[in-house]
């Protein structure tokens, strides 16, 4: 599994990382409008629908969103939407925290539709928002998505060598408090180097550090929100496109958080406005 893992990821990182340094913000919306949409169709799997033509209808309809927030969405309305979407967020962290296997009640098949596209129209829209900052738009999103891997990484190696305390165990068993602590020296190490990429003085280093912790953590919150999703669906993985790592949503499900989130950040601290 780890070998299937690491192959994949040599072959999709270089290409993700290319698209995001090369391409027009345009473009890449529309690569990254894709993947959202083939996340979407897995969503609508988990949601209940079990219609494969159905599914794709769902799919269809969340490009319909993207494009419309794409060409239709006032630029003013970015940090509403933002903030709406963290709003969110805790509310599903809330969510996780009072979750018990012996008092699940499922939420309807439109309900978990509806969250679906709370979840990923935003987090599509931070992403393309990010890479079309001024100048700096491309390394930021690049930024993003290293400061995820690395957490990810951080978090599989503590959580294998020191790993004892479960996280989440009715949502997600294999998590555990230890690689919550790998990922946070992860971040920490990442948003030093943001910091000095972005030459900010001591007044704000911490205030860079909080925000890629904070990032960080909602991006657990992402990962566990899905698996709460499969759990409730007696899913695994949420497809199978991707060999040693699942479906798309299972790649994305970190940023389905993780974004928004960053965004939003950045939007206090002045660097977008």
């Amino acid at each position: 599994m780890l070998k299937q893992r690491v192959i994949t990821a040599l072959i999709l990182a270089p290409l993700l990382i290319a698209a995001v340094l090369l391409l027009p913000t345009g473009y890449l919306a529309i690569v990254l409008g894709l993947a959202v949409a083939i996340g979407g169709r897995e969503w609508a799997k988990l949601s209940g629908i079990d219609n494969r033509s159905m599914q794709l209808v769902y799919a269809l309809f969340l490009l319909i969103c993207l494009a419309g927030v794409y060409y239709y969405l006032p630029e003013t309305w970015l940090p509403g939407v933002m903030a709406a979407s963290v709003t969110w967020w805790l509310y599903a962290l809330f969510s996780l925290t009072r979750y018990r296997t012996d008092q699940d009640s499922a939420v309807s098949t439109p309900i978990r539709a509806l969250q679906g596209l709370v979840v990923l129209v935003p987090a599509w829209l931070a992403l393309v928002s990010i890479h079309r900052i001024l100048s700096t738009g491309p390394g930021l999103l690049l930024f993003v998505l290293i400061l995820i891997w690395s957490a990810d990484v951080g978090a599989y190696f503590a959580g294998h060598r020191w790993g004892r305390h479960k996280l989440a165990p009715q949502v997600s068993p294999g998590k555990t408090r230890e690689g919550v602590y790998g990922a946070t020296v992860a971040a920490l190490i990442c948003g030093l180097i943001l910091a000095w990429w972005l030459d900010v003085g001591m007044p704000q280093l911490p205030l860079i550090l909080l925000l890629c912790l904070v990032t960080m953590l909602f991006s657990v919150v992402g990962d566990l929100f899905e698996s709460l999703l499969k759990r409730q669906q007696g899913l695994k993985d949420s497809g199978t496109l991707l060999p040693g790592h699942g479906g798309m949503l299972d790649r994305i499900d970190s940023l389905t958080a993780a974004a928004p989130v960053f965004l939003f950040g950045l939007i206090l601290l002045g660097v977008v406005q």
